[in-house]
């Protein structure tokens, strides 16, 4: 069995002051490549950094909308040097969150604008966080007149209008560790209806541990997890959920086959 964590954070060095052995534990359980996604330019150059270190990890550059406030055109002329480097696959995360006040909406709007344009002109994909603004986020997104190549939902928790609204966009559909949570029944019921060639699985490590670790550090070993509530949602065999999740990631991100070594 091969899983792909599309969404992680181990550029993090608080968070994660030895990825190598992070990654050997990946491994171990079946985890055979990984995506380090940036938040700002600092984040996004550790994301390069450790992909150029390590096979089968790679990197998404971008500007999380919670640094937005701090956004500045020298630091997108530095996400756009780093999106070209061969190990960078997609622009991300940006997008909007209104559930914290780190930035205004306006700042944030700006940050993720110049993205978007940026990735379109580059020909990659888009990684979108979103928080409590998907009303705004797809109504900006259905206005788009050059939208990127292939846009993902990171972590969606939105309601079942959004997912159709998303699905019409053609976006694709991060699944992260709330699938697994005991209340979170709402959300399981609305991925289950996803089309199951647009899912993609995410740990957001080191954030939203799956059942039965919710409330600690997560990692990307922890995926088979996620995987595992998301077969049984499918009805399907952790083996089959896998295949198809591993053939999104590799479309999604245009990967190369796996060949997990780490350094």
């Amino acid at each position: 069995m091969r899983l792909t964590d599309t969404h992680c954070h181990l550029n993090l060095t608080d968070a994660f002051p030895d990825p190598g052995a992070a990654l050997a534990r990946a491994k171990e359980n079946n985890v055979d490549r990984v995506l380090l996604v940036g938040m700002d330019t600092e984040t996004s150059r550790r994301a390069v950094e450790l992909a150029k270190e390590h096979e089968c990890v790679y990197a998404v550059v971008g500007w999380h909308p919670n640094y937005a406030a701090n956004y500045t055109s020298s630091g997108l002329k530095e996400i756009e040097s780093l999106a070209q480097e061969p190990e960078a696959v997609a622009i991300g995360e940006i997008g909007l969150d209104y559930h914290w006040d780190y930035a205004s909406p306006e700042q944030q709007r700006l940050c993720t604008t110049d993205q978007v344009e940026l990735a379109a002109d580059l020909g990659l994909p888009v990684v979108f966080h979103c928080r409590d603004a998907y009303a705004d986020l797809l109504d900006w997104l259905e206005a788009l007149q050059n939208p990127p190549v292939r846009m993902a939902l990171h972590c969606f928790s939105g309601d079942e209008r959004d997912a159709l609204r998303a699905r019409a966009l053609g976006c694709w559909f991060g699944v992260d560790g709330p699938i697994t949570y005991k209340k979170a029944d709402d959300l399981r019921r609305i991925v289950s209806q996803m089309p199951t060639d647009r899912i993609l699985l995410e740990t957001d490590s080191p954030y939203m541990a799956p059942h039965p670790y919710r409330g600690r550090p997560n990692e990307p070993a922890m995926l088979p997890l996620i995987n595992d509530g998301l077969a049984s949602l499918l009805k399907m065999s952790p083996e089959q959920s896998a295949d198809i999740t591993t053939a999104n990631a590799d479309r999604f991100f245009a990967l190369p086959p796996a060949n997990f070594t780490p350094r």
